[in-house]
């Protein structure tokens, strides 16, 4: 079938002569571009056909009803097309529609390679259109491409294989597969591609070297996947079939042969059946009894006890293994924790074998996880130390997490640890270079272990050697890509310490003697930002100390004493230190000289510095003062005008009264005003509006009064909670205080949990809604499943759902808190604006990878706050995305993306570590002993009360003030009550 598909292809790609013009003759313009369509038309159908044929075995991919194309309706394509030249029809055009808007798409994804070739998905999608459009040869280039940067999965490895197997022709088209599969098989651990593998060169037996060929490929495969617990089994026993039909095939000639030949040929084969039965038998696997029971009905002696005894234990051994296999079934996939903890198991155990298979085994589902690769090359570059098992794991590792520095520079390592080629080792540091790194820092390092590797490749004994060259060129190569390229790309300098210039300069100084181009760099180095630390000017004075003459050290030291501006105390004692034990009595003198003049000087700027710091607080003091005076006149004028809109209603009905009789009842009146309750002043108010009726009533003296409020309050109901039914009741917070019938609004929200027993709504002593309740369920499982409902809408303002539990029996209880750890999976993003929906940003997030949550941040009221948490798959997916939303305008509104990194919460002060701005604590005496309650009167009449700044204080707390003033504000003259009565009476 393959064949006629690609005979067919190719009888399209001569297209037809119109046949000789005749000079003069006229072409007809609209006949041409009809023929012109018809052939394209042809073409297009043809090469569909071709892709169909070929990609046939492939699956659900290949739509043939969208296409249009099928096996039973090709030639009635085909004749459309021929047809098509003398009437195009409507599916002619609906072909070109589709042709040239996938041709669109095709060609927009190449650009966008051009631009990023790191693009994953842009790949997959460019060679999903390919094949759709039946483009093998590009196809083929396209996937080439994309195996070379990425490693590819299983899925698209199966796809490759099986379009290529369908159209392999000849022995050279066969080994082209071979060479795919052998590409497959390092990428990752796969069973079923090996099972592929092992099942393809089966058909390739009747080549030369075909049977060897196939026991090469399952025997690799038996090492490579062999031991897996779940998936190994299949692997076995397609080997055993294979090699059990050869006996099969051979049993009928066994009579013919003589004895020497039926052991050479027959009884060789048998036993390789018999062979790799015990051996698979002797390896913990799933459905063990199975086989072994095959075992028994095929063989035709009986089994030896020792086969039965390696039987026995790995079913033990099997045992051992089932909890982590069934916790891997159970899970869902990245699986990583329950990988991680069968890694560990496997270490205790200690099997080289087995250990690389659970790690291989990870890294399908966790393959962009750069701890576990790391994990995974430690343990060979200390364990296995086998060089083509290390360097193909720590290739797989910087083409699945490029974008990692230390995977990159552990690869250096290994390959120099190994003895690979430099020109191998050079051109994998221009890959790393490359690949993309997310912070300044990671430039710096890459380029620091690839120095050490060019310094350790050099022989200094020789004056000049092409190492040396090598070596020095890197040097000024780094310092310039650092400048001009990862400057420009993160705006910072990533080594502002100048490390490699450093490191440069000890080289020469120490290996080559070269002290003049060392101290051109640590001129260098001082003139980018680094000549005002003193540990700087001390590396230096060190490096001329040690390799260099008195005479430079004392000059380094004098002008590390005028730039210094950190520690210069410590500069100058070094070398006031080095003129006291090798330099002159002028030499002392200069040094003495320059430290006192410099020390002097920086102790004035100290002083400047500590006196503007030292007022700018007292402004921000100052300020914070007057926000207090302002709040509490605020507050005190609140009150004033409560007070004087109660005594308002009473002046007017007592307008005729005298002074005397006014005295007598301003007490009363106050007391109502500012301590009556809600029920003392429905007392009052009634006996008021029966006296303006004109009936007689008896009103109660206020200490009766009181009395009659607070049996009333004792006789409403009080909401009472039986912790005992803590675990089926669940505490809700946070509803709205507008709540109306709360019962009949939250019962339908909760009873989609379970059945709900009784919800218990709180109120206050007038009757409004508190704005939480206790809703009790029938169940335990139901009250679980409506803690759910936290953070859900309730009349526009979340409602919280929390445990029910008794805090004075569990202290320690606390209830879910967001973490405040760094996650790297996860971006805060701030600056949005309060109109972006969720599912707005989650659509921006998307196109970045794949969003597992995403959370807007709200007020207690419901109310965006512009910020935003958002949930990666991973790592490498959050670093990606930061890169490219970070900056990113929204409405008009620049955001900012960063990883999440939430600061720590402090927790809140105990009164008793309170102190006041003089340092002292703040004595709880000045409150009493519960503090200055909001309840408390002030019997001064308010005429004679004046905002001395003694009672700012005491209310705002104590301020630095003099004593005296204090005294002098709290000594104020005694009044006697005529006193009193002649500035009330005072007009």
């Amino acid at each position: 079938m393959a064949t006629a598909a690609a005979t067919s292809a190719s009888e399209p790609e001569a297209e037809p002569e119109a046949g000789p013009k005749i000079e003069g003759e006229e072409e007809d313009g609209e006949e041409e571009e009809a023929a012109a369509k018809a052939a394209r038309t042809r073409r297009k159908v043809l090469s569909r056909a071709m892709a169909a044929a070929t990609c046939k075995s492939i699956g659900p991919e290949w739509d043939r009803q969208e296409e249009g194309v099928s096996e039973s309706d090709g030639d009635d394509e085909y004749a459309m097309a021929s047809s098509a030249e003398s009437s195009p029809g409507e599916y002619e055009w609906e072909c070109d529609e589709e042709e040239e808007k996938n041709q669109l798409e095709i060609e927009r994804l190449e650009e966008q390679l051009s631009i990023n070739v790191y693009d994953y998905n842009c790949h997959v999608d460019l060679i999903r259109l390919l094949r759709l459009e039946g483009e093998l040869s590009r196809v083929r280039t396209a996937r080439q491409k994309m195996s070379e940067i990425f490693p590819l999965t299983e899925e698209l490895w199966l796809e490759w294989l099986h379009d290529e197997i369908n159209m392999a022709l000849d022995g050279l088209d066969r080994e082209h597969v071979y060479d795919l599969f052998e590409k497959a098989v390092k990428d990752y651990m796969c069973p079923n591609i090996w099972l592929e593998y092992g099942q393809y060169s089966v058909g390739g037996i009747g080549q030369k070297g075909g049977l060897e060929k196939v026991r090469s490929v399952f025997e690799r495969a038996l090492s490579s996947v062999g031991l897996h617990v779940t998936k190994g089994l299949a692997v076995w026993e397609a080997y055993r079939e294979f090699e059990n039909a050869i006996v099969e095939a051979a049993r009928p000639v066994t009579g013919f042969l003589s004895p020497s030949d039926r052991e050479q040929t027959f009884d060789s084969q048998l036993e390789k059946v018999h062979s790799l039965f015990r051996r698979q038998l002797a390896i913990p696997l799933y459905d063990m009894e199975a086989t072994f029971a095959e075992y028994e009905e095929w063989s035709e002696d009986p089994i030896p006890e020792s086969v039965v005894q390696s039987y026995r234990k790995a079913l033990q051994q099997l045992e051992k293994y089932k909890p982590y296999e069934e916790a891997l079934l159970q899970a869902e996939a990245p699986r990583l924790a329950e990988y991680q903890a069968y890694i560990d198991f496997e270490m205790k155990i200690g099997d080289p074998a087995r250990i690389q298979l659970i790690f291989e085994r990870a890294l399908v589902e966790n393959c962009l996880v750069p701890d576990l690769w790391i994990r995974y090359s430690q343990y060979l570059d200390r364990q296995l130390k086998v060089k083509d098992l290390v360097l193909s794991v720590h290739s797989r590792a910087v083409r699945n997490c490029p974008w990692t520095v230390a995977l990159w520079t552990r690869y250096l390592l290994a390959m120099e640890r190994h003895g690979v080629d430099h020109q191998v080792i050079s051109v994998t540091f221009e890959k790393a270079l490359n690949a993309g790194f997310i912070q300044a820092t990671d430039y710096v390092e890459i380029w620091q272990a690839y120095l050490d590797y060019l310094r350790r490749r050099v022989d200094f004994k020789q004056d000049s050697s092409k190492e040396l060259e090598e070596l020095r060129s890197t040097f000024s190569r780094a310092l310039e890509h650092l400048q001009q390229e990862v400057e420009e790309r993160f705006n910072e300098s990533g080594d502002p310490s100048c490390m490699i210039m450093q490191n440069w300069a000890r080289i020469e100084a120490r290996l080559c003697n070269n002290m003049q181009k060392a101290r051109e760099l640590w001129d260098s180095i001082m003139t980018k930002g680094n000549a005002k630390y003193a540990n700087m000017w001390l590396e230096y004075y060190n490096l001329e100390r040690a390799h260099g003459d008195t005479q430079h050290c004392r000059k380094a030291l004098h002008r590390a004493v005028q730039c210094t501006s950190d520690y210069p105390e410590h500069v100058c004692d070094v070398l006031l230190t080095m003129e006291r034990t090798e330099g002159t009595l002028e030499d002392w003198d200069i040094a003495v000289q320059k430290t006192e003049t410099r020390l002097a000087r920086v102790n004035e700027q100290r002083m400047k510095a500590a006196e503007k710091e030292a007022a700018l607080a007292q402004q921000e003091e100052e300020k914070a003062e007057q926000r207090k005076k302002a709040r509490a006149e605020k507050k005190a004028l609140k009150k004033k005008k409560k007070a004087r809109g109660g005594d308002k209603r009473h002046a007017e009905e007592d307008d005729e009264k005298e002074w005397g009789d006014e005295d007598e009842e301003q007490p009363a009146k106050r007391r109502k005003v500012e301590n009556s309750t809600p029920l003392t002043s429905a007392i009052q108010d009634g006996a008021q509006e029966a006296e303006a009726a004109g009936t007689p009533v008896d009103v109660d003296p206020p200490s009766k009064q009181k009395e009659k409020a607070a049996s009333l309050k004792r006789d409403m109901p009080k909401v009472l909670h039986d912790s005992s039914k803590d675990s089926v009741t669940v505490f809700v917070s946070n509803l709205p205080y507008s709540l109306g019938e709360p019962d009949e609004k939250l019962r339908p929200l909760f009873e989609a949990c379970g059945e709900v027993a009784e919800i218990r709504p709180i109120f206050s002593n007038r009757g409004d809604f508190r704005g939480y309740c206790y809703v009790e369920f029938k169940e335990e499982k139901a009250a679980l499943q409506a803690l759910e409902l936290d953070r859900k809408s309730v009349e526009g303002r979340p409602m919280f759902v929390s445990p029910c539990v008794d805090k004075s029996k569990n202290p320690n209880f606390k209830v879910f808190r967001y973490s405040t750890a760094l996650e790297k999976h996860k971006l805060f993003i701030s600056g949005l604006p309060f109109s972006c929906t969720k599912e707005e940003l989650e659509d921006i997030c998307k196109a970045h990878g794949t969003v597992k949550d995403l959370r807007l941040v709200t007020n207690r009221a419901g109310k965006p706050k512009g910020l935003a948490y958002v949930e990666y798959e991973n790592e490498s997916q959050a670093s990606q995305a930061v890169m490219k939303m970070d900056g990113m305008t929204i409405r008009e509104n620049v955001i900012k993306v960063a990883i999440s990194n939430p600061p720590q919460r402090k927790a809140p002060e105990k009164p008793e570590a309170r102190k006041a701005p003089g340092g002292s604590l703040v004595p709880r005496q000045i409150y009493g002993a519960r503090g200055k309650g909001r309840t408390q009167l002030s019997l001064l009449p308010r005429a004679l009360q004046r905002p001395s700044a003694a009672a700012s204080q005491a209310e705002n707390g104590p301020g630095p003030r003099p004593a005296a003033a204090t005294s002098e504000a709290t000594e104020a003259p005694k009044m006697s009550n005529a006193d009193f009565a002649k500035l009330l009476l005072r007009k």
